[in-house]
């Protein structure tokens, strides 16, 4: 970054390469959309090259580009104003264990459908610190610094996602054949 401060465009060139894919990757889960989330990366690295002047390198550089993506994401959210459609009614979800194989098969993609769903269906905070927790491996400390909270505020958020997602999918709990 501070190659490309001082006007190299090939280091925003290597920027891209280097973190395009985890920013894409942290977009697509938070907002659930391809193709917004193909969007949101360019514009999140767009951001990154008006900003090349006022960064400083107090913190790591992905930190830097995680708080840009996150804001980004936030305000995307914010914008749409649009809540997940809930979970699919009663009679579409498999219950119990079934005997064959496909039975199986068709209880994991629910449960898939479900987990999605139900962080999906997190408050936005709660959303992004489960999603910078457990898709991109981040430290209580790195979701502080990319979310501007504290350690503390990040250890609370994330109990409380936890505490939802263990209400809204307790039932998979109670089925040991997912």
């Amino acid at each position: 970054m501070l190659l490309f401060q001082k006007g190299d465009e090939r280091a925003f060139e290597e920027l891209v390469r280097r973190h395009g894919r985890g920013i894409l990757n942290l977009v697509y889960r938070y907002l659930g959309d391809a193709a917004a989330a193909e969007d949101a990366a360019q514009e999140v690295f767009v951001k990154v090259y008006r900003a090349r002047k006022r960064y400083r390198p107090e913190a790591r550089f992905s930190t830097w580009l995680y708080r840009i993506a996150v804001n980004h994401c936030l305000n995307a959210i914010r914008a749409r104003r649009t809540q997940p459609s809930g979970t699919p009614p009663e009679d579409e979800l498999v219950e119990g264990r079934g005997g064959t194989p496909v039975d199986a098969a068709m209880r994991r993609e629910d449960l898939r459908r479900e987990v999605k769903e139900a962080v999906d269906s997190l408050p936005e905070h709660q959303r992004m610190a489960v999603i910078l927790a457990r898709y991109h491996e981040m430290s209580y400390a790195e979701i502080a610094e990319a979310m501007k909270l504290s350690v503390e505020a990040v250890k609370s958020l994330l109990f409380r996602a936890k505490e939802n997602l263990r209400l809204r999918l307790a039932r998979y709990a109670r089925d040991p054949g997912c």
